[in-house]
């Protein structure tokens, strides 16, 4: 058995991860692995090369192909009438509205909806003679009515003349008449249930206290079948209908809901043949059950690999996955799809056009996961989240609830925490990846480059080909101009790049720049500068997919030694045993300083991080909203506040931002970008494990000697203490 089975995962699982030389479960994988087989919603946090896709694609292909099996032989096709009919006294997980998550045992609800109310009705009710009782907590602040409801009342509690709610604000409520009763409740506040149909009244109690009575019913009224309900807005509230004690005993009149005689039990109408298209449960051909959404073309297709690779064993039934991405026929997507598909992994551009089309149903989605959440929403995908989201139903057509998975670089970016309240239903965090620090396999240092001591850019002829934002200014050698100063940093920049390159004879190495013209410009001049041996490449997203795909697969083969590209194309990438980095420009937010550099340092080898950093402002592109091409063609070289799209891009801040988040010092070498001496060298080549990393199984035992010959005379000591004591306590 290896050591993913023991986790629950399926031998066949199991045995595609051990041909691919996956031992053990990383840190991620076995936190959130159980987590999502079991059914939760999981945020995670990790950086790439943790093994997190591993982390969501094993138990998402482990849950599909089941569910599959089941349906294959029958045993899926009714299930949500079994939820229904069941003996549980629970919370409705058909009757309910859109955003309003319940618990798999209908005990706890909640809605992130802050601008809606979302309301719910128990998946039984009680009729005819008899006095009834349930309890609510409150479990999170926010607004809330609790109370009952009959079949026809809206879900909206308390606002047509079938539906008696309790608010937090002090109001009972009914037909849209809201007055004023008891007090208000919140946070921690239990409100007890009470319905009388032989006298025909409804009544409220707060913590023990009874506020009276509420409402009366008439004989027609009282004749009625009435369901335990409650509404929200972004708000969480928990129920006991009577299966634990009562933290307020009604009084002994009373009885639980749960506890009704089976004649007075009323089981709620509302199934699942409403809130899907198929009552068999049997997914249509274009209805998958996981859709895994990638911020980039790159991302998915690693993705998209991966679980080509775990499913290799899973056979009878074969799960079908499809790659959905812009830069490939669209009709070819649409034949594969209806042919049938079980998992889709894509790019939000192309998911939205099939989904939009009605190529690609939503109706039986199980699974919906945001990789890179931080990078979708950093993208402007916010809103087709939320709209995709929407569309999902919450609840399957076999009674399974949709499970959301998102992972981040962070998930303590506001953005991503505040997408986790209004979407994920109880999520359990995952945050393995604690503060932003640098491994210990990475050495990384800075490199100043200043052309007022640098004066080498006065007499370069041949150099890298600029972006243009000085084009209008009077720069030149001996002009000390901030803007001539600023030219003359490109110019030196390109040098210094090349200089790295052979200064620590580099074969193979990621270069980052700050924007996609950036990459184009430095692609030339190495390629001219250099030929072969500075063979290179770009990666950015104004390149053909085609091309993207073709220029990645030349340097993960190695035909070409270098791969310059942008924080959005590097994204997600993982490209074993990377030696070197270099980045052309700082980033602008500090976090991803170590995205990039964790580039390289990855399975225990050492890596060398270079950073070029300005000593003097520089001028750069800035194209936002406000830009009519978004820097297509863009020839406006005026800063932002004039109108313009470009910006002083100021580094020895960005850098004291990130050595601050750090809270380490980056060590600088001088401009002929020798790494002085220090503990890496002559321990260590850059790509290949340190000498003496890991454990030394020639002399552990000697090793290890003095310090179990401690814990030896340790353990006498306190075996001696404890005798000792033991004698004269007799």
């Amino acid at each position: 058995m290896t050591a993913f089975e023991e986790m629950g995962v399926l031998p066949e699982i199991g045995k595609a991860v051990d041909d691919i030389d996956w031992t053990l479960p990383t840190d991620v994988q076995a936190e959130a692995i159980p987590l999502i087989l079991g059914g939760g919603d999981v945020l995670m946090a990790a950086e790439t090369g943790s093994g997190k896709t591993g982390a969501f694609c094993l138990p998402i292909l482990q849950t599909v192909w089941e569910t599959l099996k089941d349906l294959e032989s029958g045993k899926g096709d009714g299930a949500a009438a079994q939820v229904q009919q069941s003996a549980h006294w629970g919370l409705s997980l058909f009757d309910r509205g859109r955003a309003l998550a319940v618990t798999p045992d209908g005990l706890r609800c909640q809605s992130r909806e802050q601008k809606e109310w979302h309301g719910c009705r128990a998946n039984k009710g009680v009729l005819g003679s008899g006095k009834y009782f349930f309890e609510a907590m409150v479990t999170d602040e926010g607004l809330c009515r609790v109370g009952w409801s009959t079949s026809q009342a809206a879900l909206d509690l308390g606002t047509d003349k079938f539906g008696y709610g309790f608010g937090g604000t002090g109001k009972k409520s009914n037909a849209k008449q809201f007055d004023n009763y008891g007090e208000a409740f919140g946070m921690h506040d239990v409100i007890g249930c009470f319905l009388d149909l032989v006298k025909g009244e409804i009544k409220f109690s707060k913590n023990g206290a009874d506020l009276g009575v509420a409402f009366m019913l008439n004989a027609q009224q009282k004749s009625q079948a009435y369901y335990p309900a409650v509404v929200l807005k972004n708000a969480e509230m928990s129920f006991n209908f009577g299966a634990q004690p009562f933290k307020h005993p009604p009084p002994n009149d009373y009885v639980a809901v749960s506890s009704s005689p089976r004649e007075s039990v009323k089981h709620n109408p509302v199934n699942s043949s409403q809130t899907q298209t198929s009552q068999s449960g049997k997914p249509t051909s274009n209805a998958p059950q996981a859709i895994i959404i990638e911020p980039s073309r790159e991302l998915a297709e690693q993705t998209y690999n991966q679980i080509q690779k775990f499913k290799t064993y899973l056979k009878d039934p074969t799960i079908r996955e499809l790659l959905v991405i812009g830069g490939v026929n669209v009709k070819d997507q649409i034949a594969t799809l209806n042919s049938g598909v079980d998992i889709v992994v894509g790019t939000p551009g192309r998911l939205e056009d099939l989904i939009q089309g009605g190529y690609l149903l939503l109706t039986h989605c199980r699974f919906f996961v945001l990789d890179e959440a931080d990078g979708l929403l950093k993208q402007g995908y916010t809103e087709l989240i939320d709209r995709l989201h929407k569309q999902i139903p919450k609840i399957t057509s076999d009674g399974k609830r949709l499970q959301m998975i998102v992972c981040s670089a962070t998930l303590h970016a506001f953005e991503v925490k505040k997408m986790a309240e209004r979407l994920m239903h109880f999520p359990t965090w995952v945050d393995l990846k604690g503060e932003d620090a640098v491994p210990e396999t990475v050495h990384h240092v800075v490199v100043s480059v200043d052309p007022q001591k640098d004066k080498s850019w006065h007499n370069l002829r041949n150099h890298i080909e600029t972006d243009g934002v000085h084009v209008r200014d009077n720069v030149r050698p001996g002009n000390s101009t901030a803007e001539t100063l600023s030219e003359a940093v490109k110019i030196l920049k390109g040098e210094y790049c090349v200089r790295a390159i052979k200064e620590h004879k580099m074969d193979r190495a990621l270069i980052f720049c700050r924007t996609k013209l950036d990459c184009d410009n430095l692609e030339r001049f190495m390629r001219q500068a250099g030929g072969q041996q500075l063979s290179c490449v770009c990666l950015h997203g104004d390149r053909k997919p085609a091309e993207r795909k073709a220029n990645l697969e030349k340097f993960k083969r190695q035909e070409v030694k270098f791969l310059i590209c942008t924080d959005v194309a590097a994204r997600g990438l993982d490209i074993t045993g990377l030696p070197f980095m270099i980045n052309v420009t700082l980033p602008d937010e500090k976090s991803n300083y170590v995205h990039r550099i964790g580039r390289v340092g990855r399975a225990e080898r050492m890596g060398l991080a270079i950073s070029l950093v300005s000593s003097v402002p520089e001028k750069v592109w800035y194209h936002g909203e406000w830009c009519p091409s978004r820097g297509r063609n863009c020839q406006n070289t005026n800063v932002t506040d004039q109108g313009g799209c470009c910006t002083w891009y100021n580094e020895p801040n960005y850098l004291a931002e990130i050595e601050d988040h750090l809270n380490v010092t980056i060590q600088q070498v001088g401009t002929d970008i020798k790494v002085p001496l220090n503990e890496f060298d002559g321990k260590v080549t850059y790509g290949e494990k340190r000498v003496g990393m890991g454990s030394n199984y020639e002399n552990h035992v000697q090793q290890m000697a003095p310090i179990v010959a401690e814990l030896a005379a340790l353990e006498s000591r306190a075996q001696l203490t404890f005798l000792k004591t033991h004698i004269a306590e007799r």
